[in-house]
């Protein structure tokens, strides 16, 4: 069988979806370190704070959005999944590196966006290291900076409170430190810019799928979830529609969803098994020379090596069959709210 790892970074990178929402939360983020820096940005220029207050609201909102991005996640979910329903019996290292690259790579977009930010605007980055400026370096003319209660006097810098015959100190301090806050933002970039490029020339030079092939996967996926969700939201309601009708003897429903359960009908429930063979993480693969795109073609193609797709499952798709009552323990009609007896089941 071949490698799984190239054909999952080429759809990791590939996918319009992907891009998509990952613009989208750089975005929103972008917009929020726009407001934070407005509204919520005040530095506390006392030395010995700032330091403090300057790396938090760098790196606070950051891990926060990180951690929230992999609670998020649909992949963390499917990584739990994967666990819980096949005990990784499948995950090797390869397959749990590219599952937990994929998960990180989604979950760096926001906190690296805010570092990105916060950096290029460079008010945080100032109000941190303004005290830690040497104040022999800094120079006004042929005027040098008064060296007493200097860490003090530069700590004021960032609220523009320090004297008024240090101004042009100040304006030096910030204008030094907010380059070199401006510099660490660009090469960040630029460092992620590179290993992105790298990643993708990997997949591009080692890839075994085509264009086409790759294209094909990406509109299957997409196309397979759609419908799953759609087809799964008219048998849950059928299935709801089906036990309420049971229990009150009728159902409200309106006219387009009494169609819809007229139309198609619940007819028994899935086990569990099922749902755990089409449940969890997934790593495209081919077996006897077909592709396998999702854990539910997978299972439809009954190709897995631990596949028991069996009889008994498949009757959990028709109707469960009802007991047979004798006539002497027919229920009386004229007493529907009693609760029934118990029912004696005839001998087949």
């Amino acid at each position: 069988m071949a490698n799984p790892s190239v054909p999952f970074l080429s759809f990791l990178f590939k996918s319009n979806n992907w891009v998509s929402l990952n613009g989208l939360v750089a975005l929103v983020t972008t917009s929020g370190q726009e407001l934070f820096s407005l509204f919520a940005f005040h530095c506390p220029c006392t030395p010995g704070l700032n330091i403090y207050y300057g790396l938090m609201t760098t790196g606070g909102p950051a891990l926060v959005f990180f951690f929230i991005s992999i609670i998020l996640n649909n992949q963390t979910r499917n990584l739990v999944a994967e666990c819980r329903c096949h005990k990784t019996r499948k995950c090797s290292i390869i397959t749990t590196f590219l599952l937990l690259h994929s998960i990180l790579v989604s979950a760096l977009v926001a906190p690296v966006t805010w570092l990105v930010i916060s950096l290029l605007r460079g008010e945080a980055y100032v109000c941190a290291f303004s005290e830690f400026v040497d104040p022999s370096s800094l120079m006004a003319g042929d005027e040098s900076f008064p060296l007493s209660d200097a860490p003090w006097v530069l700590a004021r810098f960032p609220c523009m409170e320090g004297p008024a015959n240090l101004s042009d100190f100040q304006e030096e301090v910030n204008r030094r430190l907010k380059f070199e806050s401006q510099y660490l933002g660009w090469l960040f970039i630029l460092s992620m810019a590179s290993l992105l490029l790298l990643i993708k020339f990997f997949q591009s030079c080692c890839s075994k799928f085509g264009y086409r092939q790759e294209a094909y996967l990406t509109r299957y996926l997409a196309n397979e979830e759609q419908l799953f969700q759609r087809t799964a939201e008219v048998r849950s309601l059928a299935m709801a529609a089906n036990n309420v009708k049971r229990f009150f003897g009728f159902v409200a429903l309106n006219k387009e969803d009494e169609e819809l359960v007229a139309k198609f009908p619940e007819k028994g429930t899935h086990l569990k098994l099922q749902w755990d063979k089409i449940t969890g993480s997934y790593l495209f693969q081919e077996k006897l020379g077909i592709p396998l795109y999702s854990r539910l073609h997978e299972w439809v193609q009954g190709l897995s090596k631990n596949s028991s797709v069996n009889d008994t499952e498949m009757e959990t798709l028709l109707p469960h069959p009802e007991p047979k009552l004798s006539a002497s323990q027919t229920p009386d009609p004229s007493s529907p709210t009693l609760p029934p007896a118990p029912l004696a089941l005839e001998k087949e």
